[in-house]
């Protein structure tokens, strides 16, 4: 496969968009897309509204890769911003890397959507910082093969992004990496108990976008975006023997500023 160069990161006005084009502008040749100006982006950005694909479209030419990170973000958001935002404009994209010959997309999916499995008993336990009888090294964990299980509206968004994907990689040839990124905050580190489990520092969630992108050629595939976390139910391994995804970072260093 010719090496990715020239990467183009939906809703470049974000959190994780800044860090990547900041932190590895060396690796690769990035713009941006958002729906408004951004004055601080050191990149080239163009202004669209990925819920209206002829307004962007002209951004996806001669791109070798796609990040797609722009959605509303609340996890509470209301059916009126999830459906234009999160789900029309995801299709959107993939439309669009299929028409422009784009050939690889990296789309940022979201622990929610498969939320529900936090109810289950020992995770319910975990985010609650109730650890007794649970030995960390011996959690079940949640993985890329569970049944989808969306704890609302934004999580059966994301979701359904993850089926468009599998759709275009089957079907026109694009090589998609969905990630479910767990808790990535300003702070860059936990804030809350349930975060000792679910937080992913910066550089890791940075990494595994990196890897994603350098990675051998592949079809489709489901990695979690989490650290190292000591109380962490989400697996890495498969991230680790697909990807080479090392993270560097675990919660637990965290637990006495809570």
């Amino acid at each position: 496969m010719t090496p990715v160069r020239k990467v183009l990161v939906t809703g470049s006005g974000g959190l994780i968009a800044g860090a990547l084009t900041r932190d590895l502008g060396d690796r690769f040749e990035f713009t941006g897309l958002d729906i408004g100006p951004l004055d601080h982006l050191a990149v080239p950005n163009t202004v669209g509204d990925l819920s209206d694909i002829e307004s962007v479209r002209g951004a996806f030419d001669g791109v070798d890769a796609v990040v797609h990170l722009g959605a509303d973000s609340n996890q509470n958001a209301p059916w009126s911003s999830v459906l234009p935002n999160n789900l029309i404009a995801t299709r959107n994209v993939f439309e669009a890397c299929r028409d422009a010959g784009v050939k690889r997309v990296v789309y940022a999916s979201s622990n929610h959507a498969v939320g529900m499995h936090e109810l289950d008993d020992p995770y319910c336990r975990i985010r609650a910082g109730d650890y007794e009888g649970l030995d960390p090294d011996n959690i079940p964990q949640i993985d890329h093969r569970v049944q989808i299980r969306p704890d609302g509206q934004y999580g059966i968004s994301k979701a359904f992004g993850e089926a468009t994907g599998a759709y275009y990689a089957e079907n026109f040839g694009l090589e998609v990496a969905c990630l479910r990124i767990g808790t990535v905050n300003r702070p860059n580190r936990p804030t809350e108990v349930r975060q000792l489990a679910t937080w992913c520092s910066h550089r890791d969630v940075l990494q595994l976008v990196q890897r994603c992108l350098e990675v051998e050629p592949f079809q489709f595939d489901i990695f979690y975006g989490v650290s190292d976390n000591k109380w962490r139910f989400w697996d890495i391994d498969h991230a680790r023997q697909v990807l080479g995804y090392a993270p560097e970072d675990n919660g637990e260093d965290y637990r006495d500023s809570l």
